[in-house]
């Protein structure tokens, strides 16, 4: 790892992924959007459904995320997070649809309909689709 540059591991229950020779990290936190550069202090916060970029001298990627928690050690990032997809590889017909299907259990609100989980299931499915378009 080069002198000045952060590494940055991704972990969720089904992947990981680690940069090196990172510039800068950007997270959706609770209270919005914050980047973590080299030498930032010690943190430790809530990543909320949003978007991850990490910037390196080859550019930037971006993924989608639904939340997780994110650590900042000694120019070192750790991301454990639900769930994370690479703005590249995300099918938007998917979250497009899963998009509408979170909006007809709202709109046709029933005793059977779990409606924060539908209104998170649109969020992160809004969340995919805005991430993927970026691309």
């Amino acid at each position: 790892m080069e002198l000045n540059k952060l590494k940055v591991s991704i972990t969720t229950p089904q992947k990981k992924w680690t940069f090196e020779d990172v510039i800068s990290c950007t997270a959706p936190g609770v209270k919005g959007s914050f980047q973590i550069l080299t030498n930032h202090a010690p943190l430790m916060n809530k990543i909320e459904v949003g978007e991850v970029k990490i910037n390196r001298s080859e550019g930037e990627q971006s993924f989608a995320t639904s939340g997780g928690f994110l650590e900042v050690l000694e120019n070192e990032i750790s991301l454990l997070l639900e769930t994370c997809e690479d703005a590249a590889k995300i099918d938007v017909d998917r979250a497009k649809k899963a998009a509408e299907r979170a909006r007809e259990r709202l709109h046709h609100k029933s005793e059977e309909v779990d409606v924060f989980r539908a209104e998170a299931a649109l969020a992160r499915a809004l969340n995919r689709i805005r991430v993927a378009g970026k691309v």
